[in-house]
């Protein structure tokens, strides 16, 4: 059962805005790459669903890494994640050009990171969250802490909170051609 701080209830009623960082959150961290340099990532089937039922269920969704990866569009395609974000060494400023074209404020934003470079956006969010694994400096500004580690069901966890916070029934049937 995931470790929550006081309001993280309440805020979770409030949010419109689902938004992840990759590794470390929807991976387990690690890096492998073959032979030619290119890169694979592992990604929990899971967490694809928990994020597939946020989009049916009207959320946005989106992605904000520091990395460049072609797996990582993929995965975000194959998820339909509403707003894919790469490369971003600085986090904050793509998330708060999401917020403007939705119309958004702090408190409607759900952040799940993992390390240091996620602190800049976790201190501003309504619902701030990461997985088990992540560094103390994290887990201190965090008020939802899955129970499971990054790439393992953290995501998944997070997603079915927000819904039951706000009431949605767990959809039962996730609509054809629509992959985890």
């Amino acid at each position: 059962m995931a470790v929550l701080k006081d309001g993280a209830r309440e805020a979770a009623k409030k949010i419109k805005l689902l938004v992840f960082d990759v590794d470390g959150v929807m991976t387990d961290g690690s890096v492998t790459y073959d032979e030619n340099g290119i890169e694979y990532k592992t990604f929990n089937v899971k967490d694809g669903h928990g994020l597939v039922r946020m989009r049916e269920s009207g959320f946005i969704t989106a992605i904000i890494t520091a990395r460049n990866n072609g797996t990582v569009e993929h995965r975000a395609r194959n998820l339909n994640i509403t707003e894919l974000y790469q490369g971003q060494k600085y986090k904050l400023p793509a998330l708060e050009e999401i917020m403007k074209k939705y119309n958004l404020k702090f408190e409607n934003v759900s952040y799940m990171g993992d390390d240091l470079p996620d602190l800049c956006i976790l201190e501003k969010v309504g619902l701030a969250c990461c997985p088990a694994d992540a560094v103390e400096e994290v887990k201190a500004v965090c008020n939802f802490m899955s129970s499971v580690n990054g790439g393992r069901g953290a995501v998944r966890e997070l997603c079915d909170f927000i819904l039951d916070a706000q009431g949605i029934e767990k959809i039962k049937q996730i609509s054809e051609g629509n992959n985890r």
